[in-house]
């Protein structure tokens, strides 16, 4: 697995083959970043189911002015550390998600893009994007991508700006 665009063009990821990672392929990251370029540059990001960190690297490659990389594995926090060792701005948190979104609440932190990856059967980007709204997380004019498969979404009144579908996988950006 690699980057796909950007600063970070072709550095290598690993993590891909951990158990409970499932990391974005390319051609769907590829076109994701696509629809999202213009919401990128200079932004400030959230993966936060990160896995491996591909769509967070990604959007620093593509000119993100920060991300915030959160997931509570330690092997997987591991791996992730080696993927960002090089790269700026890159901060990750071990906590579960909601832990870490009563953080950020907490310290009065908001984003301009935030990532819901989480594992596909666990059905967490509902109550994610409940946390999210309820605490205020997402700027005006912000995005949620939401990845997933069978998972029913709730828009919770936010917009949907673009919808995808790439064999099972589905992607859905939300806009407030």
């Amino acid at each position: 697995m690699r980057i796909i665009s950007g600063k970070y063009k072709g550095k290598y990821i690993t993590g891909f083959d951990i158990n409970g990672t499932r990391p974005t392929m390319d051609r769907v990251k590829e076109s994701l970043f696509g629809m999202i370029q213009d919401y990128i540059s200079d932004s400030s990001c959230l993966d936060l189911f990160a896995g491996s960190g591909s769509l967070g690297i990604e959007a620093l490659s593509c000119g993100a002015k920060e991300c915030y990389f959160v997931d509570n594995n330690i092997n997987i926090i591991n791996i992730l550390k080696k993927n960002i060792n090089t790269i700026e701005n890159a901060f990750i948190i071990k906590k579960d998600f909601k832990n870490a979104l009563k953080e950020f609440s907490n310290q009065n932190k908001t984003f301009d893009a935030i990532f819901l990856d989480p594992p596909y059967k666990l059905n967490l980007i509902n109550p994610a994007i409940n946390i999210i709204l309820e605490n205020n997380l997402l700027k005006d004019n912000g995005i949620i991508i939401c990845e997933y498969e069978t998972e029913e979404i709730n828009t919770n009144n936010l917009k949907i700006f673009k919808e995808r579908k790439y064999g099972s996988k589905k992607i859905i950006i939300l806009k407030k």
